[in-house]
């Protein structure tokens, strides 16, 4: 299975110490060179570091062959899309918005950090989703509530 992942996922995760639930839902995952610059500058959330990481590989990016296309994108957001793409990618990780809506009109398959999450609650690899919820939002990461009511009630937390 090849999955790519945008910034934010690897920020959130890593925001409530569970970035591990990443290589125990998908095996093996790739990154774009600019995810992984991007969260190497450092911020109010420490990402451990991912270049010795043996189940991440970082990929190389190569020119945006749709620069037109994702012009609305940063530069992260453009060449993971544009390299899942490339690469025939089974999933996409990333949560903006945007990001989210061109993905899917690119072709690609669609989750981000609650659909993390919740795959993770299902498999038992977490005690409880609205609690990795609410330790991201002490962090500063915030979801829709009424999505996050939406999942509660899916697996039974609400």
């Amino acid at each position: 299975m090849i999955v790519f992942s945008n910034t934010t996922p690897i920020i959130a995760l890593s925001s409530i110490q569970q970035l591990d639930l990443l290589p125990e839902l998908f095996g093996h995952l790739h990154l774009v060179n600019e995810v992984v610059d991007e969260c190497e500058v450092g911020g109010a959330i420490a990402v451990p570091s991912l270049r010795g990481l043996n189940w991440l590989t970082i990929v190389e990016s190569t020119p945006v062959s749709r620069p037109s296309l994702l012009l609305e994108l940063d530069k992260g957001e453009k060449h993971t899309l544009d390299m899942a793409q490339k690469y025939q990618a089974d999933w996409v990780l990333i949560d903006e918005k945007i990001g989210r809506n061109m993905a899917e009109y690119l072709g690609l398959r669609v989750t981000g950090t609650l659909g993390i999450l919740l795959k993770a609650k299902q498999q038992g690899l977490i005690p409880s989703f609205l609690e990795c919820v609410t330790a991201m939002q002490n962090h500063g990461i915030y979801y829709h509530t009424d999505l996050i009511k939406k999942l509660l009630l899916h697996i039974g937390e609400a």
